[in-house]
């Protein structure tokens, strides 16, 4: 093999490993290390890379942020950066931004909350009006009490209640089943009395519907 141009054939390497390791080696990135840099620009380069530039991300892996109420994004930020929630996801890909400043939390979260709402996509299946059903009414014989108590009628959240309207399915369930199992969320006590008698087909029934809000 002929290489004429060693050194750039090293640094075009070199730079898809950072593109390619961005959302796994976030603690050696300087755009989190570095509290000058500006929220929007944290955004564009580092949160980008796995939720998408406005925060609609592409791969049910990520929760999509966009239209996230405020409230909610600054304290799961805190959470991360604390290492406070350890579920899985957090401690794969977000732990590492232990070196965000407060006024880059509330610039993310400013930022992120401010973005068109996550849009839904439209779902088959005949569970939609069970989980409609369960997230405007919860189970009152399993003493499940309703999604929307907290989450608004239309699943748009309100404060530390996070909007769920258009999240992506399969992240919905997994974090059902976080809330339910485990205690790796710590501010998750709430959750517990919807979650703890939702089984696996009640828990579908009701991200199916979550995710079809929203579908334009």
């Amino acid at each position: 093999m002929n290489i004429k141009h060693p050194l750039l054939l090293v640094t075009s390497v070199a730079g898809l490993l950072v593109t390619l390791s961005a959302c796994t080696n976030l603690v050696s990135s300087r755009d989190v290390a570095n509290p000058e840099v500006p929220a929007k620009v944290v955004a564009a380069q580092v949160c980008s890379n796995c939720h998408g530039i406005t925060g609609e991300s592409a791969s049910p892996a990520f929760p999509k942020l966009a239209g996230q109420q405020k409230d909610y994004l600054v304290a799961q930020l805190t959470d991360f950066k604390g290492h406070e929630r350890s579920d899985s996801r957090g401690t794969q890909y977000m732990w590492g931004f232990t070196h965000l400043s407060a006024a880059q939390v509330d610039g993310l979260a400013d930022y992120f909350s401010s973005q068109a709402p996550m849009r839904g996509k439209t779902v088959a299946g005949t569970s939609l009006a069970r989980g409609e059903d369960i997230f405007r009414n919860g189970i009152a014989e399993n003493g499940v009490v309703a999604c929307a108590t907290c989450h608004g009628p239309e699943a748009n959240g309100n404060g530390p209640f996070p909007h769920l309207a258009g999240q992506h399915l399969s992240y919905l369930v997994e974090q059902i089943k976080v809330f339910k199992n485990t205690d790796q969320r710590p501010r998750g006590a709430a959750m517990k009395q919807v979650t703890h008698a939702l089984s696996e087909v009640d828990m579908v029934a009701v991200a199916q519907y979550l995710e079809s809000l929203g579908a334009k």
